[in-house]
């Protein structure tokens, strides 16, 4: 079994990809994997093994089409992380997203086709749905993307899904909610709080922080992916999630206690643009379906990887913005 996986020197990627040759996932300890990523700001190399004998890294653009050609052959599947993914930077980069997430979705499949392969895993986001005041998005729920990153990923699902019902490819789609864990680069709201209030400066809390999300942690994300990947039906979506549902307050308040701070370290700032209120997934199908049942607490969850950030200060000063870094 040969995978190519784009994206892979990211936050979820990457988890992907050491799990898988840490032998994870069953059925999959001899398989080879190719890591095709270019390292943009949130792709890091040292979030994969140096060497090993069942991975190759390359560095390349999902949007170089005579790259991924050469590169293809011979692979039985895919999964396919690589996009733009931090809602602020799509609001003032729009054209990136839409480079990486729609025209690189659409190279990609393009060359899958040309080139065989087997099956596909395209990775997407609750994002795609909008926001819902109560209840929650079943896989059949219509697209209401309201920012430019949630409007490129919804394109790209479309994209997707254009290649399963034209050329019928093998393909599959997943839609996740808001993940967390070791190796998340800290521009997002958690590791960013963390790493802040390890370094004793202030959060930034948008608005009034009554934003409800629902938290993953990453490996039970992964899992849920390598089920699709395995089991899942071609031409399906398939949302997985965690079923923890916070407001951000209680997110920062969490934080604040787990790094021993008080209320006087979070910093209220305007909210930003299409900030969404609610997001919330069903994920009856995946569980009915493939099996699928999130293992990690949040609880445990979220103190194992404010330990982790704490434990790996080099890593996230490395990654750290640097307007935030100030």
């Amino acid at each position: 079994m040969r995978l190519l996986v784009t994206g892979a020197a990211g936050f979820i990627g990457s988890t992907y990809v050491r799990t898988l040759l840490d032998g994870g996932y069953p059925g999959y300890e001899d398989a080879h994997v190719t890591v095709l990523d270019k390292l943009t700001y949130a792709g890091n190399r040292d979030n994969l093994p140096g060497t090993h004998p069942r991975m190759t890294f390359v560095r390349g653009d999902i949007n170089d089409l005579p790259l991924l050609l050469d590169l293809l052959p011979g692979h039985d599947a895919v999964v396919h992380f690589a996009a733009e993914s931090h809602v602020d930077r799509s609001l003032t980069a729009a054209a990136d997203f839409i480079r990486t997430n729609v025209c690189g979705t659409q190279n990609l499949l393009e060359a899958c086709l040309r080139s065989g392969v087997q099956r596909v895993v395209h990775v997407s986001t609750d994002e795609v749905y909008g926001s819902i005041s109560e209840g929650s998005w079943t896989e059949e729920w219509p697209l209401e993307p309201n920012t430019p990153y949630a409007a490129s990923k919804a394109a790209s699902d479309l994209v997707a899904r254009s290649y399963w019902k034209t050329h019928g490819l093998d393909l599959s789609i997943t839609r996740c909610s808001n993940n967390y864990g070791p190796y998340q680069h800290p521009e997002k709201l958690i590791p960013l709080f963390v790493t802040n209030l390890l370094e004793g400066r202030t959060v930034p809390l948008y608005g009034d922080g009554r934003n409800i999300r629902e938290w993953l942690h990453v490996d039970d994300h992964c899992r849920g992916i390598q089920l699709v990947l395995t089991s899942g039906r071609s031409g399906e979506i398939y949302n997985i999630g965690g079923g923890d549902a916070y407001t951000n307050v209680e997110i920062t308040r969490r934080l604040l206690e787990l790094c021993g701070a008080d209320e006087s370290m979070v910093r209220h700032v305007a909210d930003r643009k299409g900030h969404d209120l609610r997001y919330s997934i069903a994920e009856d199908k995946i569980r009915d379906e493939l099996g699928y049942v999130p293992l990690t607490s949040f609880e445990r969850g979220l103190s194992d990887t404010v330990g982790w950030y704490r434990d790996n200060p080099g890593w996230w000063k490395a990654s750290k913005p640097q307007e935030e870094a100030k």
